[in-house]
Parts: C-alpha cells; sequence; structure tokens
C-alpha cells in the first residue's frame, strides 16, 4: 500500500484534532480545507477570523468545515493562563503569560497540552525553534527520553522506503541520546509499516578504527540494547555494511542487520543532515520530515519552504503519530 494510502486508513473516522497555528497563510489555510474535506482531520486553524476569511475568499475556499479560535480574544484564555503558569512552575508569571500566549505557537501548544488538539503542526512561516521550543516546555518529553530528536522518511517509488535520525534537532548527541534516537526511530519507523532494522552509523564497522567518535557509536549501541533488547540493532556500521549484504558478509559477518539495515542513525546531525540530502538530490528520494520523534504528544515542525502539499501530508503523519 502507498505509504499515505496506510497513514490514511490508520486514521480515517478517528476524529484527530490538529492545530494550525499559522492559519492566516494561505499555504495552511489551503491544507486544512482540504483536510477537513477528506475528512482526516479535524483542523484547528489560529488567527484573525475576518483575515482567515479574507483568504479563503480570495482563493475559493469554504471555511465552514474548520475551527477558527483567535488567541486574542478565545473564551479559555485566563483558564490556559493559569494552566501555563502551573506547568511553567514558577518561570512565568500571570503578566508574562498573557504576554507568551498571545504567541500563536504558545497558544497552540496549549491547546495540545489541554486536551483541546491532538497534535500541532507549524513552521511555515516561523523557525524550528519557534515551534519547537513552545512544545518542550510544554508538551516535554516521554519518560526515559531526554531529547527530541527529528527523522525522515526516505521514499522512492512504492517499495523502497527507509527512515535517517537525527537530521534535524540535535548538533552531537551524547551516547545516551544517541541511543535515545535510535529506539524512538525505530517505533516511528513502525509507524510508518517499516519493520525496524537499526543501524547505528559511523565511519568504522565492528573496530576497523579507533576514534572518540567512534567509542561513542559503540557505547550508543551498548545502552539502545539495554533500552530495548527485543529491538533488531547493530552498530558500529559504517553505511555499506549497513546496507549492502555483500559488504555486510566482509564487515561484519553474524550480525543481524548488517546489509538488512532500513532504520540508519547518524552520529551527528552535520552528517545526518548530508546524508539524507544526497540521498533526496542525487539517489531521487522524496525526503519526508521532519518528524520530531519523543514527545508526549506530537508537534512537527514544517520546512518554511513548504508548500500547501507537504502541509498536507505532514499533518497527516502528526495525526497518525496520535495513534503510536
Amino acid at each position: 500500500m502507498d505509504l499515505f494510502d496506510s497513514l490514511k486508513a490508520k486514521i480515517s473516522g478517528k476524529q484527530i484534532k490538529i492545530v494550525f497555528p499559522e492559519g492566516t497563510e494561505p499555504r495552511i489555510l489551503g491544507a486544512a480545507v482540504r483536510l477537513a474535506t477528506d475528512s482526516l482531520v479535524q483542523p484547528i486553524v489560529l488567527g484573525n477570523p475576518d483575515t482567515i476569511e479574507q483568504v479563503a475568499q480570495e482563493n475559493n475556499w469554504q471555511t465552514k468545515q474548520l475551527v477558527i479560535r483567535d488567541p486574542e480574544t478565545d473564551a479559555i484564555f485566563e483558564e490556559m493562563v493559569t494552566a501555563f503558569v502551573e506547568r511553567r512552575k514558577g518561570k512565568a508569571t500571570e503578566e508574562q503569560a498573557r504576554t507568551i500566549l498571545k504567541d500563536v505557537n504558545y497558544f497552540g501548544t496549549m491547546l495540545v497540552y489541554m486536551d483541546q488538539a491532538d497534535g500541532m503542526v507549524s513552521g511555515a512561516v516561523h523557525s524550528t525553534g519557534d515551534t519547537v521550543r513552545p512544545a518542550l516546555q510544554i508538551i516535554k518529553t516521554r519518560p526515559g527520553v531526554a531529547r527530541t530528536s527529528g527523522a525522515y522518511i526516505m521514499q522512492r517509488g512504492r517499495d523502497e522506503r527507509y527512515l535517517f535520525a537525527d537530521n534535524a534537532i540535535n548538533i552531537d548527541p551524547n551516547a545516551q541520546e544517541l541511543a535515545e534516537i535510535a529506539v524512538e526511530s525505530a517505533k516511528t519507523a513502525q509507524l510508518f509499516d517499516i519493520d525496524p532494522k537499526v543501524a547505528l552509523l559511523s565511519f568504522s564497522t565492528k573496530g576497523s578504527a579507533k576514534a572518540p567518535q567512534v567509542d561513542k557509536v559503540v557505547e550508543a549501541t551498548q545502552i539502545a540494547h539495554e533500552l530495548a533488547p527485543d529491538l533488531a540493532l547493530d552498530g558500529e556500521l559504517q553505511f555499506d555494511a549497513a546496507f549492502v549484504p555483500s559488504v555486510a558478509k566482509q564487515k561484519a559477518p553474524g550480525s543481524d542487520v548488517a546489509g538488512e539495515a532500513n532504520v540508519f542513525i547518524f552520529p551527528e546531525l552535520q552528517s545526518g543532515n548530508i546524508g539524507y540530502k544526497i540521498a533526496q538530490r542525487f539517489g531521487g528520494f522524496e525526503a519526508i520530515g521532519p518528524i520530531l520523534q519523543g514527545l508526549n504528544k506530537p508537534v512537527s515542525d514544517l520546512s518554511r519552504g513548504a508548500n500547501e502539499e507537504d502541509v498536507y501530508k505532514l499533518a497527516i503523519i502528526t495525526a497518525a503519530q496520535t495513534q503510536m
């Protein structure tokens, strides 16, 4: 089954509520209208209702299926202020909270925290920091996960599908963080119908090189085995040993992952970012993401260059994450 046909089947009829803080942005509003028309999610769009309606009229869109909420006038704003102050545990006064919550990303994140929305999609006009920071402060990471991370589904045609991580968030994760990224990435892979075989990548395979960078990957592999002993996972592996069966036989004989990996964990952000872009530009793979992993509830960060179709797809992924 096509990836998005599979994801649509998982969320259809579930009445999943996704909040879009950038509701006056045409790319966002157009995607929200499509999602509502296709009965995939219940979109909540934030912004001034008159401005949203003007954008809709300019594009011949109907907004009657959307829930439109304006942080400036919302009925639960004071309740939200109280909840925010309590959540931040003394790091914000009520006066500060009233200012902060006029920011659409903070307002949208609080809707998720207060169970008035199931997930959030933002980033079309905001930076990654503007999207992720409220999520880390309010929704926070799941127990046992120190940091959120960013993964990409790499797809080519209908038959090739892999997961790369972390390609978006952590510049230089330590061994514990890298292990957590590996385990969380396996969970994400399952959502996309990938039976995870996880390779922790390095420029060394099974001790072929000695360096602190290699030691980190070796330690991360050991920690990941302790965190998820039943997970098919191995490291340290060079990419060819992880992916090519004939090379795996030479470099990592006996590994249950080498030569068959489909989830690739990069040792730091620089190699991860370079790696997925090489696959995208040289290899013709579609890069779907970044998908934020490890949060208590899903929040997704768009590229500011995203088009309406990107918003539509990432919202489907975000809704599917609520079913994990």
